[in-house]
């Protein structure tokens, strides 16, 4: 979420985009630690499933919001 708000703050599309990007990998690495903490038994089956669940579909969202900053940026600057 910082990472969205960092990039939407700084103005330009193009810096948007990039910290779209970091926050994927936010994502991802937010999905490793709860393999970690299931494989340590931290987490029960089902709160792992459910987190899981949770974080992939939050990385669909920001997927799909950074590939409309990309159609935006691209039809400001007339690239395709």
């Amino acid at each position: 979420m910082a990472n969205i708000a960092k990039g939407f703050e700084r103005g330009g599309r193009g810096e948007f985009h990039q910290f779209l990007s970091i926050a994927r990998g936010s994502c991802a690495e937010t999905r490793s630690r709860l393999y970690a903490g299931f494989d340590v038994g931290y987490l029960t089956p089902e709160m792992f499933g459910t987190l899981k669940e949770q974080t992939e579909e939050v990385t669909r969202l920001v997927a799909g919001l950074r590939s409309a900053v990309d159609r935006q940026r691209r039809e400001q600057t007339g690239h395709d």
